[in-house]
């Protein structure tokens, strides 16, 4: 396998010396650089959304300050809405469904490293992918953490860390995050 398909894998991989991820992230990094720093119309923004994305909905708007690994990893649906300063690391997938908001300072992380020490100083690192349903909202400087599924309608609320994953339907705040109100 490759770096690359180990990544996705989610199994151990050495990203630091690999070209072919090397080549992605510069990538990456180059279109995030023109979203941050550029002076684009509405109409560039968007077409460098689409470069940057994976998929990409009708209406999905990235605000200044949005930084990943690779963008490829990264599908959203329609009406997606990121606010300022948001980063979103996908060494694996990461799937946002349609009308969901992100608010400023958000980190949504799929990367993780091992917890033997001797694998973690050695370079290896790893993923989990992340998901997130339809009709979501993450609040202001809340972190979801890799592997973590959202359902529907969630809300989480600003500051939250999310380490596990929870069903649809429900507004989750805390550190670590826990229901704190059904939906429906």
């Amino acid at each position: 396998m490759t770096e690359k398909q180990k990544m996705l894998a989610g199994e151990l991989y050495c990203g630091c010396d690999d070209p072919e991820l090397a080549s992605m992230h510069r990538r990456a990094i180059e279109l995030c650089e023109k979203l941050n720093y550029g002076n684009l119309s509405d109409e560039e923004r968007d077409s460098v959304t689409r470069q940057l994305l994976g998929k990409c909905g009708h209406k999905a708007v990235l605000g200044r300050g949005f930084w990943c690994d690779y963008g490829v990893n990264i599908e959203v649906g329609e009406n997606f809405y990121v606010n300022y300063g948001v980063v979103i690391l996908d060494v694996c997938k990461v799937t946002i469904g349609k009308n969901c908001l992100i608010a400023p300072q958000v980190g949504i992380y799929t990367a993780c490293h091992p917890l033997e020490e001797d694998v973690r100083i050695s370079g290896l690192e790893m993923g989990k992918p992340i998901t997130i349903g339809d009709n979501c909202w993450i609040g202001g400087h809340a972190v979801i953490n890799p592997g973590v599924t959202l359902g529907d309608n969630v809300v989480v609320g600003s500051g939250s860390v999310v380490t596990k994953s929870f069903p649809s339907d429900v507004v989750i705040a805390g550190n670590p995050a826990r229901i704190i109100k059904y939906l429906k």
